[in-house]
């Protein structure tokens, strides 16, 4: 709480890792201000990189890895919202830094990940002097706010045992691995269930051979 997004991460001078990929996506001119005014940023696997409350200086760019983002209640149940995958960025982030708000999501690494950390002093130039960056951002704002109606249409019209299987297909789409290390407690938190909830689905799935249960993982097979 309080700080900036840029702790508890750590930056470095390295050349930022996946910029020969961002140059499909912006136009050599904003690559070398990129390079010039962002920072490279670092997190592993677990690590909070934003809270609830937290003020926002910058907007990143995620290069490697995936960063899942959250809503938390005063109990501190979670709620899965989207996740952030290479080559796109958390537009929440970009609305709270233009309008000077706190954070109202959590983001948590999902994996080890490395970002460019894009400060709030060139936002609104760049919206207007780089085509592709204004295009960048919104794309990004309309598949955030797709996937927000995604969650949303979930929770309101399909039942737990939906949700799951979406949850899991969801997972394995965004790690690129059908066997996922996930514990009960784990999908139980992301998914404002109970653990004792979820592990009796689970075990449903796999009496139906839809997926394998190991001690904390999950293998998914072909008739999920």
């Amino acid at each position: 709480m309080g700080g900036t997004i840029e702790l508890p991460i750590k930056g470095t001078d390295d050349y930022f890792y996946g910029m020969n990929k961002l140059e499909s996506v912006f136009e050599k001119e904003l690559l070398d201000e990129l390079y010039a005014q962002s920072k490279h940023a670092t997190a592993k696997a677990g690590d909070v990189i934003l809270s609830i409350g937290q003020n926002i200086r910058v907007m990143p760019i995620v290069t490697k890895g995936n960063v899942k983002v959250l809503r938390e209640d005063n109990n501190g149940h979670e709620l899965l919202l989207y996740y952030i995958n290479p080559n796109e960025s958390c537009v929440m982030t970009f609305t709270c830094c233009m309008e000077q708000h706190t954070s109202e999501i959590k983001a948590v690494a999902e994996d080890d990940v490395e970002m460019l950390l894009v400060p709030v002093t060139v936002m609104d130039k760049w919206m207007m002097t780089y085509p592709t960056w204004k295009s960048f951002v919104m794309r990004n704002i309309r598949e955030r706010f797709n996937e927000l109606l995604e969650a949303v249409d979930l929770l309101a019209f399909e039942q737990l045992d939906d949700r799951l299987i979406a949850y899991l297909k969801n997972k394995a789409e965004t790690t690129g691995s059908t066997l996922l290390n996930l514990s009960h407690q784990d999908i139980a938190n992301e998914l404002a269930s109970s653990r004792v909830v979820i592990s009796r689905l689970l075990k449903k799935l796999e009496n139906q051979k839809k997926l394998l249960l190991y001690r904390n993982q999950i293998k998914l097979l072909n008739e999920l």
